[in-house]
């Protein structure tokens, strides 16, 4: 288990982890990590710029070369298979390219679907305003999934090592929502009937995203990233089926994750 903070890798720890304590763009560290292990899962983390990102993905693949590792799971996301245009997004595509340059790595490239948890960052625009605004849509329906299932179908993956090769493969979800559709599930849940979504303007968005703390770099990078999934460019490649579609339904994630969240912060304030 790598991490830049060993106090949040102690509970892994306790349940028989091996802690390395290191930067993501720290090839000498991540190499001393993989080295000797059979597989990894593999991730960027939260994006800071594009250029942080390719100096990371530069790091992993270096380490993953210089370590030999056999195998690897690898966090992308839906729409990864774009060259550039998509925010975020582009610098998992770039590292996808990156770790298939790596002669004998296996590689699985899990392409992930919009993350359930991506909406709990409107609990206090809910709780201030009364209303759910984002760039996106209302009723452009995108697959959603909850990082729960993510992380274990990497884990099944990880332990059946039943992947060679170069290989991607798409994580869609339960089903298909649109951001109307999530903001009636989502008032259902905390108890607010009268909750409605609006879609803002996105220089409104990039606004209210540095206001939240991100500089303007950044916040128009995830703004690139709102644009390309409005227009089509951002999304799924694979007809949804059985392999694709995980099990986690949005009012799940709801009544587990959503509301209480929600509940905890307002009890807060």
């Amino acid at each position: 288990m790598v991490g830049r903070d060993s106090g949040r890798l102690r509970r892994f720890v306790g349940k028989g982890a091996e802690a390395f304590t290191g930067d993501v763009s720290d090839a000498v560290a991540l190499t001393k990590a993989f080295r000797g292990a059979r597989a990894a899962y593999l991730l960027l983390p939260p994006i800071t710029s594009r250029e942080d990102q390719e100096r990371e993905s530069d790091a992993i693949a270096k380490a993953v070369t210089e370590s030999g590792l056999g195998y690897a799971v690898y966090l992308s996301s839906y729409g990864a298979h774009v060259p550039e245009g998509t925010g975020p997004v582009t610098g998992l595509h770039s590292s996808e390219q990156k770790l298939n340059a790596v002669g004998g790595l296996n590689v699985l490239h899990l392409r992930a679907a919009y993350f359930m948890e991506n909406n709990l960052t409107a609990i206090s625009m809910i709780q201030e305003m009364g209303i759910f605004g984002h760039a996106l849509l209302p009723d452009l329906k995108l697959p959603m999934i909850a990082t729960r299932d993510v992380g274990d179908y990497a884990a099944q993956r990880l332990l059946d090592l039943d992947f060679s090769g170069k290989q991607t493969c798409e994580l869609l979800g339960e089903r298909d929502l649109s951001m109307a559709e999530a903001t009636a599930i989502i008032a259902r849940g905390i108890g607010k009937p009268d909750l409605r979504y609006e879609q803002f303007p996105y220089d409104q968005v990039q606004q209210v995203l540095e206001q939240m703390g991100m500089t303007p770099k950044k916040a128009a990078v995830y703004i690139e990233m709102f644009k390309a999934i409005n227009t089509g460019v951002l999304a799924a490649q694979e007809p949804r089926s059985r392999e694709n579609t995980t099990t986690t339904s949005f009012e799940k994630f709801v009544q587990d994750v959503f509301a209480p969240a929600y509940h905890t912060k307002a009890s807060a304030a």
